[in-house]
């Protein structure tokens, strides 16, 4: 099958472009900077609003993995163009090319769209692909990790220093880059799964608690850490100090802080891909430690 892809040069969609490669599927992908020459893969590009490059990923494929969105923005503005209208105008090149496979990345945080204002924007893009009459699944990941992710790195480095700062006391369910692809892929080629919203995660059912989460990070690095529930209070002062610092670049905004702080952002089991189509294969203990050796190679840690 061709699959076109968007968010191809991100952390989740460079690892699923390895794996379709691999399993011989043709890719188009969307891309807003010049890539490298790559067997099975044309490099489309173009972002979002550019009609053009959309049309011309979903010409002539079989099915759209919509990867692509904004995890990070200084205000609603950012989130609305990111994740709502970027869908709805793959949603329209999609119906227009006559796909009827739509795998949509979506979020855990679109269960609390009133927590903050990227749950909320991930919300509206979950409305416009349930409305769109396409063959559509929506994943909603929990925290990706893995070779390569910037944004768990944080936490590597706080472990290595024997000092793991966590939100207030809470649980998380997590899961490996290379099972989230695996499973997208899985959902792009079957005929199954039509219409569902999906969860996936470790195969820990019940989750990790923060420190349960902290003391595996400190494990995969060889020390022994101590991990702290940080105060909502603190983390908004964090906040404030990073929109400081870094401007409209912040890691730390107030937005996330509200997401963060979240009690409960374990997986349901009631929405679970059928085993016969996917099941995990990453043990996370294994899958951090790998993950750190990673970073050491590439100097990051």
């Amino acid at each position: 099958m061709t699959l076109a892809i968007t968010g191809a040069t991100g952390f989740v969609g460079r690892r699923l472009i390895d794996l379709a490669v691999a399993r011989g599927h043709p890719v188009r992908a969307l891309t807003r900077r010049p890539q490298e020459p790559r067997e099975g893969v044309e490099w489309v590009p173009g972002a979002l609003e550019d009609r053009d490059a959309l049309e011309q990923i979903v010409t002539e494929s079989d099915a759209l993995i919509h990867v692509a969105g904004v995890i990070n923005s200084p205000d609603a503005v950012g989130f609305e163009h990111g994740n709502v209208k970027g869908t709805l105008a793959m949603l329209a090149a999609a119906t227009a090319a006559g796909i009827r496979r739509f795998v949509h990345i979506s979020s855990l945080a679109a269960r609390e769209p009133k927590l903050s204002l990227y749950g909320a924007s991930k919300a509206r893009s979950e409305e416009l692909v349930r409305g769109s009459g396409l063959d559509w699944v929506i994943v909603r990941p929990p925290a990706v990790y893995g070779p390569g992710d910037k944004e768990t790195l944080e936490l590597f480095r706080m472990a290595k220093s024997g000092v793991v700062l966590m939100p207030p006391r809470g649980r998380l369910s997590v899961i490996h880059v290379d099972d989230l692809s695996r499973l997208l892929l899985a959902l792009a080629t079957t005929d199954s799964h039509i219409k569902e919203i999906i969860e996936p995660h470790d195969a820990r059912d019940k989750g990790w608690t923060h420190r349960e989460f902290a003391n595996a990070l400190a494990r995969a690095v060889g020390t022994r850490a101590i991990s702290f529930a940080t105060p909502r209070l603190l983390l908004r002062a964090g906040a404030a100090l990073d929109r400081l610092v870094r401007g409209d670049k912040a890691k730390l905004t107030p937005d996330r802080v509200e997401y963060f702080c979240h009690p409960d952002w374990v997986v349901s089991a009631d929405s679970q891909p059928a085993a016969d189509i996917w099941r995990p294969e990453v043990d996370t203990e294994e899958g951090l430690s790998r993950t750190a050796d990673w970073y050491r190679t590439e100097g990051w840690l």
